[in-house]
Formats: structure tokens, C-alpha cells, sequence
């Protein structure tokens, strides 16, 4: 007979904000408001509890926090970066995947009190869980101490990655790119598409065209998947053939 898996309780997060970039006082300030228990609570638990408050709106708060934050700082540090490679620095910046990383470096989910059906589901691991509750973190911190220290708590939790390019191709918008390039000639990037393998299996073949400037082709298990990566190839073929770096470091 099969065992049947238990849910795991979260652990005290006495032990996380010690791991936090905040001073004793200010620890004790998120602590005492409970911003901090409310930014751990996943709205799956909240329903299994009689509909107790979730972290939701201070992530939507902690978001906006975030993005202002590593705006300013990237606007300081890369003084002579267009808007648009600010933009694309950016989205990797902040980026769930960027900020899941983040999270586990603070072992975030082991307090996080989800409820037992996302629990038993992996719900600690997922990335998307991970980033919000980092977003809701930053939202309570904010309220409990106000915008010059979540200023400085978001720099100083961020900091690994704004010193880093690891994650700054994961967001890049590789079609967008390819309509600014064919834009400096007057084109549009044109998609052809092919498909091959069985009905449950298919791989997908993109072949885009910008006329006079390059033509470049990419596979994957859906159309949209085999065009981005058409028009990855290309934006990197067009790059290379200018010297030009994909994320200018300015």
C-alpha cells in the first residue's frame, strides 16, 4: 500500500529574518507588525482557513517597490544605456526566475504557509511561488520601515544579480529585437512554418526572413516556441556580423 505523503508545516521565520538584509531594529519592526507573517501566507492556505488574508496585495506593493528600486540603480550605474537596454536589464533583473534564485538563497520557501493541497504539489520549489512571496516580502518590509530602508533592503537582496549578467538573456524579447532591426530597414520580419512528427509529438520548424538582412531558422514542440528561437538565431547572427554585444554593459 502506497504511503501517503504528509505536508510540511513552515518553519518559524525567527531564523529567516535573521537571513534578511535588515538591521536588529528594523527586523523587529516587520517582525511585531506582522507584515512578515502576513507577506508568508500563499493564498492556498488562506482558503483551507477560513479565508485569512494573503500576501497578495503586499506583492502587488513589494512589485512596485522592486522595480523602482533596480530602475534608479541601473539608471545610476549605466549612465551612458538607452532606455531600451535599461529596460531589457531590467526584466532580467527582476525577473521570477531571477527572483526564485533570490528566494532560495534565503531557503524563503520553508516558510511559507501554503496549504496542503500546493504543499504536496511542490509548492515550496515553484518558481512563481518563490518570486511572489519575495515580492510580498519586500511589500512588508516597506510598510513596516518605510521607503528608505525597503530602498535598501531591495539593493542590498538584489545586489548578487545587478552585479551579474546571469540572468539578463532570460527575459530578452529576442522578436522585438528582430522588428527593431528590420525597422532600420525599412522590413518586417516574415515567419514561415513547417511542422513534422506525430499528432502528440510534433516539432515545429520557424524560418523568418528580414528581407536584405538575414534569414534564420529554429525548432520546438509549439509554433510559438520554434519562432522565438527563429528569431533568436537571427538577432545573435545579425549582432555578430556588427561586433555588437546582445546586453551592452554601457
Amino acid at each position: 500500500m502506497a504511503r501517503r505523503r504528509q505536508a510540511t508545516e513552515a518553519a518559524d521565520p525567527t531564523a529567516l529574518l535573521h537571513a534578511l538584509p535588515l538591521d536588529g531594529a528594523q527586523a523587529a519592526d516587520l517582525r511585531e507588525s506582522g507584515l512578515l507573517d502576513l507577506a508568508l501566507t500563499h493564498r492556498s492556505y488562506a482558503y483551507e482557513h477560513d479565508g485569512l488574508p494573503h500576501n497578495e496585495r503586499l506583492e502587488f506593493l513589494g512589485d512596485a517597490v522592486l522595480q523602482l528600486a533596480v530602475t534608479e540603480k541601473l539608471y545610476a550605474d549605466h549612465p551612458s544605456l538607452p532606455e531600451g537596454d535599461l529596460a531589457r536589464r531590467r526584466a532580467g533583473t527582476v525577473s521570477s526566475r531571477a527572483l526564485a534564485v533570490i528566494a532560495s538563497r534565503l531557503e524563503l520557501g520553508s516558510y511559507v504557509r501554503l496549504g496542503r493541497g500546493e504543499d504536496l504539489t511542490g509548492g515550496r520549489a515553484k518558481i512563481s511561488i518563490l518570486a511572489d512571496t519575495t515580492e510580498a516580502v519586500i511589500g512588508a518590509v516597506h510598510l513596516a520601515c518605510g521607503q528608505d530602508v525597503s530602498r535598501r533592503f531591495v539593493l542590498d537582496l538584489m545586489a548578487p544579480l545587478l552585479d551579474s549578467d546571469e540572468f539578463l538573456e532570460t527575459s530578452y524579447d529576442f522578436k522585438s529585437r528582430l522588428q527593431e532591426i528590420a525597422a532600420e530597414s525599412g522590413a518586417t520580419p516574415a515567419y514561415r512554418l513547417s511542422e513534422s512528427g506525430l499528432e502528440h509529438d510534433k516539432t515545429f520548424t520557424a524560418t523568418v526572413t528580414v528581407a536584405g538582412v538575414v534569414t534564420a531558422s529554429g525548432e520546438g514542440h509549439s509554433k510559438k516556441d520554434a519562432e522565438l528561437a527563429a528569431a533568436q538565431t537571427a538577432v545573435r547572427t545579425v549582432l555578430a556580423a556588427r561586433g555588437e554585444t546582445l546586453i551592452p554593459r554601457g
